[in-house]
């Protein structure tokens, strides 16, 4: 074999199963290499901020890593800012990044760049491949970087020389087994973790469980409620977990805030802050005169769960530990809002979703904030699961929602996305109507950059004259996102009242394969 036979057939030996790609000339023999491993499903993008953002969606869903090929460092820049995403939402996902071979990179070709400087800054791992009989080992040591808890972007970067250079004879079989923990010291203080947050629990103080990672799966969820029940705790998530799941028979879960002083608020009168799988809670910016961290200064702040660790299972030993097994979690009911009619707002569009939205659905959320109703309106409905925004970067509604529709195929995906950053990685259309991906889009189409219309008051800024706020509007021209949908080769309409959304939801839900629906809203912030 030569080495990117070898290497592709590592990663479908390690049971890496979709590599999301967008590759060039360095990459030639992987592509060449892809008929010969039918095992790894290979899904091209037009751009590279897709592929990352679709791995990342793959794998929250899947809990598997996919893979991604990209071309040098260029290739990985595009890519950088769902990699970003991916990084704080501690995805496990291997990039292969094709690099100028050995003997070629001394004569600085035009496009040389420091490769692993630049991976570095996202990835928790990065490695660069020298030698063909190191080539193996170096896969194979990037795919348990990733998986490790807390999981994370392993890149391996493989110069074009390696890729078609002969002389591996076969691939041993690989155990994928990662140990996430290492030693007594860490059960120890597992341990002693876990009887502080009992004591804390027990003693009556205010106290509030702050879930994120896997405390916010069902079993995760129905054990927090438990706690929070039998000891009057309260329960919050981070503000844009990873996956969340939601809806009817789940314990409800609000959010922590976006704007600081709700979260202040929602925190307020915490003596003891336990976190579960999550982060002491900090400001997206600074402000003038505002805090940066949220939690009450006076509040003791406990890690029951690092990121590091399985927080659905603590929470689980925590419950035993108290011996509150026997106390019913809060369960959220089953309901519905009645289906919109009139001219469209943003309240009307979120009506729309929660009252059709179907059962076992996946929810891409990039909504800003037209969509901030759409999860009060969601929560009643049938169990689903919510993917946010995790890293803050925008342009990672569409590529997470298409990397969820491979995972899941049997799942609808509904795609709830602002049209600013629509415009990021529009090209995520065209994937999903290659693949035939289950996947609903909805634009919402307010015509602005609305979230920096609401920051540019925020920050103290003066008031903003004709120029400044004309940097803040999509028109003109105005984007017609129906008609770049049908481009794309997706069935794209545009909706201007709520009858007409209904209609379309209905459509889109009850008949395969993506569509896309523009609602067109009142400008700016409404």
């Amino acid at each position: 074999m030569n080495g990117a036979q070898a290497l592709i057939r590592t990663l479908a030996s390690l049971g890496v199963e979709v590599c999301f790609t967008n590759p060039g000339t360095s990459e030639m023999h992987f592509v060449a290499a892809l008929d010969a491993v039918p095992e790894l499903r290979a899904v091209l993008a037009l751009f590279e901020g897709v592929a990352t953002g679709a791995a990342d969606g793959y794998a929250r869903i899947s809990g598997k890593p996919a893979a991604t090929l990209l071309h040098l460092g260029p290739g990985l820049g595009n890519g950088i800012a769902n990699l970003h995403n991916a990084k704080k939402a501690h995805t496990p996902m291997i990039n292969v990044i094709g690099e100028h071979a050995t003997y070629h990179r001394a004569y600085n070709p035009p496009l040389s760049l420091d490769i692993a400087g630049v991976a570095g800054s996202v990835s928790k791992f990065v490695r660069t491949s020298e030698k063909l009989a190191e080539l193996v080992d170096d896969t194979v040591a990037a795919y348990r970087a990733a998986v490790m808890r807390p999981c994370g972007v392993a890149t391996i970067i493989v110069p074009a020389d390696l890729t078609w250079s002969e002389g591996i004879d076969s691939i041993s079989p690989v155990s994928t087994t990662s140990p996430n923990q290492e030693s007594t010291p860490r059960e120890t203080d597992a341990d002693l973790r876990l009887r502080a947050a009992a004591a804390a629990l027990r003693g009556g103080d205010s106290c509030t469980l702050f879930l994120g990672g896997s405390a916010l799966t069902k079993a995760g969820l129905v054990a927090a409620s438990r706690l929070a029940n039998a000891f009057g705790a309260k329960m919050l998530c981070e503000s844009f977990p990873a996956v969340l799941h939601r809806g009817a028979g789940i314990p409800p879960i609000d959010r922590l805030a976006y704007l600081g002083e709700y979260a202040m608020m929602q925190l307020g009168g915490t003596k003891r802050l336990i976190l579960v799988g999550a982060e002491d809670p900090v400001a997206f910016f600074a402000y003038p005169s505002k805090p940066s961290r949220y939690a009450p200064e006076d509040a003791e702040v406990m890690v029951l769960a690092g990121l590091d660790e399985d927080s659905e299972a603590i929470l689980e030993q925590l419950v035993e530990l108290l011996g509150v097994g026997g106390i019913e979690p809060t369960l959220q009911a089953a309901l519905r809002p009645a289906l919109p009619s009139g001219p469209l707002t943003g309240s009307a569009v979120a009506a729309a979703i929660g009252a059709l939205l179907p059962e076992g659905a996946i929810v891409s959320d990039e909504s800003i904030t037209v969509g901030v109703m759409a999860p009060a309106a969601t929560a009643g409905a049938p169990a689903h699961r919510w993917l946010t925004l995790t890293g803050g970067a925008i342009g990672q509604g569409m590529p997470l929602a298409t990397g969820a529709a491979i995972a899941s195929p049997g799942s609808k995906v509904v795609n709830i996305q602002a049209d600013g950053s629509a415009m990021y990685t529009i090209q995520s259309l065209w994937t999903q109507a290659r693949e035939k991906l289950d996947v609903t889009t909805v634009i919402l189409n307010n015509k602005s950059y609305a979230i920096l219309e609401m920051e540019l008051d925020r920050v103290g800024a003066e008031p903003g004259g004709p120029r400044a706020r004309s940097m803040l509007q999509l028109f003109p021209p105005q984007i017609d996102f129906a008609s770049v949908s049908r481009g794309f080769g997706v069935p794209g309409v545009t909706v201007t009242s709520g009858e007409e959304l209904v209609a379309q939801l209905q459509h889109a839900f009850a008949e395969p394969g993506p569509h896309l629906i523009e609602a067109i809203l009142p400008q700016g912030i409404s």
